[in-house]
């Protein structure tokens, strides 16, 4: 999973490189485009103008990526690509979390009839021999009960408390990350917006007069990075809630297994006696 956050990781990076790319080859493109309506003194002629309006509609049809690639560029890639950043290295630790509670979701019912049945036939080794082929956090709780049932059901008890909590903590390792990158983004967002602001009344400050021209660039910054801010965090809220809400249906499974694997215990024990 570390190198599948790397990988994740390293796509960001040369997709902010890219995007940076572009953003320069299309401020190049634009001041030769206005070079040369400068140099030229000469109206097109009325077929190219026609065929210029004909084409505008095709134009206007741009796809989404385009779209979105066009609004990472006018929001400026020193503020955008720390956004993009929050965003691909918060999915890398979602999707890690959310694979790894998928494989530890374990049918506690049925591991139950295979340890009583174990039980029954062999004793703890072979429910012990159970637990141990068989993957997720409650076969791991059940596999440290059953390695001290001889120290007494009261040790048992208390080893499967301790070890749920540790399972527990391992099942919430990066949840912090992503926690930070969902408040981070929207900061960052923010930031944007205050930097935005402050070049558009520097460059009211400069030419002397409220052009809107002038205010609109910057307040085009401000908007597309609160905006670019805002749905990072949301997306990456969605994944937290659900991952949340997986580990709380891992845990009362742990708990409710738990209970009824002392009870399997106990009457084992009274049968042995």
């Amino acid at each position: 999973m570390k190198k599948l956050i790397a990988l994740l990781t390293l796509a960001g990076l040369l997709t902010v490189a890219s995007s940076t790319f572009i953003y320069a080859q299309a401020g190049k493109t634009t001041d030769e485009t206005k070079t040369a309506q400068v140099d030229s003194t000469t109206p097109p002629p009325a077929a190219d103008t026609a065929s210029a309006s004909a084409a505008a509609p095709e134009s206007a049809e741009t796809p989404m990526h385009q779209q979105l690639k066009i609004k990472f560029i006018e929001g400026g890639p020193m503020w955008m690509a720390p956004i993009l950043i929050c965003l691909i290295v918060g999915l890398a630790l979602a999707f890690e979390r959310i694979i790894y509670l998928n494989m530890a979701s374990t049918n506690t019912t049925k591991l139950l009839k295979k340890v009583e049945a174990a039980l029954a036939d062999g004793g703890i080794d072979a429910a012990k021999e159970v637990c141990r082929n068989t993957r997720g956090p409650v076969a791991s709780i059940f596999y440290q009960g059953l390695d001290r049932y001889d120290s007494g059901i009261d040790v048992v008890e208390k080893s499967v408390v301790s070890y749920g909590s540790v399972q527990m903590g391992q099942m919430e390792s990066g949840l912090t990350w992503i926690s930070l990158f969902i408040a981070l983004a929207p900061m960052l967002g923010f930031l944007g917006t205050v930097v935005g602001m402050i070049q558009a009344f520097d460059a009211i400050q400069i030419a002397g007069d409220i052009n809107p021209s002038l205010v609109a660039g910057g307040m085009k910054v401000a908007l597309i990075t609160t905006v670019g801010g805002l749905i990072v965090a949301m997306i990456l809220q969605v994944f937290y809630n659900y991952i949340l809400g997986k580990i709380d249906s891992i845990v009362n499974s742990m708990e409710d297994a738990s209970i009824s694997l002392i009870d399997i215990l106990v009457d084992f024990s009274s049968k042995k006696k």
